[in-house]
């Protein structure tokens, strides 16, 4: 068995950071409880006011259930320079809440400021999710100052974190957002400073990300294997969260063009085991590189798509099978 420890998201309850989706989450005490009875040991913040926004109340509700907060993700439109100073507010309002509400004992992690894309906010990004070509990237990707833009403005705010709260602070490669394909993961990279910023790896979302770019012969991971990506991205990997694709659904999503949310209305972000990412082939590259931090089981739950803490428990019971 490895030490690795396994956490969920609220997103896994219904608890969805986009506008659209007809997500109606559980209460976050459920939620939490249903996370501890099914075998998990920690979680993220969800979006903002899901959970208690006061230190001590949510430091209670952790406490109580002997949870870890891994990290808080937070999107921000770095395109966009105008969006940069209110994003550094928000980013940093988060930022305060996880460094003052973390639980002292020595065994719980410092938990990561986690900065995304403003992702499904901009409609031509939503709509070639998951099908992003290299001749399409040119048309709908950034163009050499967008990036020094954008990474300028992911830069500012991770120092800003780091700064005032002494967090670390990764990056979410996503789908429907500026940063979703190998090559676009690469150019953020190449374009920020390991000491300030890393990735957390999303297994799922690089999957459907990649296709359209790697091809259906499973180039770059396209395929669900995604350990040679990993073992090219180690340098900058902190922290993963795992996430299955449905190949039949990603494959049903590009030929009929699909947009993101459709997609994922659709369910092309299955459970556990049910797609096509290699988790076990994962597990065991994590062992073998010694990581002793969490993972984090992100399972998009939308109504009608069944009980989230079913799902969990079903989650928590394939990765048992495959060692954690």
């Amino acid at each position: 068995m490895h030490t690795i420890q396994v956490g969920n998201a609220p997103c896994s309850w219904g608890t969805l950071e986009f506008e659209g989706l007809d997500a109606n989450p559980i209460g976050y005490r459920q939620m939490l409880d249903e996370l501890v009875e099914t075998g998990y040991t920690a979680t993220e913040l969800g979006d903002w006011g899901f959970m208690p926004t006061e230190p001590e109340g949510l430091r209670r509700e952790l406490e109580d259930r002997n949870l870890a907060m891994l990290g808080a993700y937070v999107q921000v439109a770095f395109k966009n320079p105008d969006a940069h100073r209110p994003g550094r507010e928000e980013v940093l309002k988060v930022a305060r809440l996880l460094a003052s509400s973390t639980p002292s004992a020595p065994s719980q992690p410092r938990p990561y400021l986690i900065l995304a894309d403003d992702n499904a906010g901009d409609p031509e990004r939503t709509r070639v999710a998951g099908r992003v070509t290299r001749p399409v990237a040119v048309q709908v990707g950034l163009d050499a100052a967008g990036w020094r833009t954008f990474a300028r403005g992911v830069m500012e705010i991770a120092h800003a974190v780091r700064e005032e709260t002494g967090l670390p602070t990764l990056f979410h490669h996503h789908c429907a957002g500026y940063v979703e394909t190998p090559t676009e993961i690469q150019r953020l990279l190449e374009n920020t400073d390991p000491a300030l910023v890393n990735l957390v790896f999303d297994t799922g979302h690089y999957v459907f990300g990649t296709a359209g770019e790697g091809g259906a012969d499973g180039a770059s991971g396209a395929d669900g294997n995604v350990v040679p990506v990993l073992e090219s991205l180690a340098s900058r990997v902190a922290y993963l969260h795992f996430k299955d694709c449905d190949p039949q659904v990603a494959a049903r999503s590009r030929q009929e063009r699909w947009d993101y949310l459709t997609s994922l209305r659709q369910g092309v972000f299955c459970e556990l085991g049910k797609g096509c990412v290699n988790f076990a082939g994962v597990v065991d590259w994590l062992g073998g590189r010694s990581y002793q931090g969490w993972v984090l089981v992100e399972q998009d739950v939308l109504p009608g798509m069944g009980s989230p803490k079913e799902s969990a428990q079903r989650n928590r019971d394939y990765l048992r099978s495959i060692g954690l």
